[in-house]
């Protein structure tokens, strides 16, 4: 237990609000573990509940602490267009296998203003012919926007699917400069 006798090992997480609505993010000592779109009280009760599963322990509502204020510092840089790049420990335990790989891959080698097929991602991770397979790790990123699974889009031009919604799809790409600014 530290000085404020929180297990040292106990997530936490607080909820940020955003341009494209409130974020809920969780950290553990080895980095930002878990961001989630839309994080009303009934999308973060569950997400709670889900990363208490998966971690073997419940996260501690913390929004002042050291392990989230780097996150919330860069995504408030992001969205106030100040911040290309997110420079922050990661932690990966959410996620395995080939999803793993593919956003892994996705995370350092598509700049912000860039966009990336299906196809194309599958074949840099050595799977060409699994585009569908890329897009369930898309939706499985438990750390969207940070690893951007929002740069990834159709062959053919169409924006594809988006975990968080269409619409906050297409405001990060406009933000971006990929897309022209959204209309609704």
């Amino acid at each position: 237990m530290d000085s404020l006798g929180q297990d040292e090992q106990q997530p936490v997480w607080t909820v940020v609000a955003t341009d494209i609505g409130p974020l809920l993010l969780a950290a553990t000592r080895a980095g930002l573990v878990n961001v989630v779109f839309h994080a009303t009280e009934p999308v973060r009760d569950q997400a709670l509940a889900r990363l208490a599963s998966r971690l073997g322990a419940a996260p501690v509502e913390d929004a002042a602490s050291p392990l989230l204020a780097e996150a919330i510092r860069q995504l408030a840089a992001y969205f106030a267009g100040e911040l290309r790049d997110f420079r922050l420990p990661l932690d990966w335990s959410l996620i395995t296998g080939f999803n793993r790989q593919v956003l892994r891959e996705l995370a350092s080698t598509v700049p912000y203003g860039a966009v990336v097929g299906y196809g194309e991602l599958a074949g840099r991770v050595g799977q060409p012919g699994a585009a569908q397979a890329v897009g369930m790790a898309m939706g499985s990123n438990p750390l969207p926007v940070v690893v951007p699974c929002h740069r990834v889009v159709e062959r053919d031009g169409g924006i594809g699917g988006f975990g968080g919604g269409l619409e906050t799809k297409r405001k990060l790409l406009a933000l971006e400069g990929v897309l022209p600014e959204p209309l609704f």
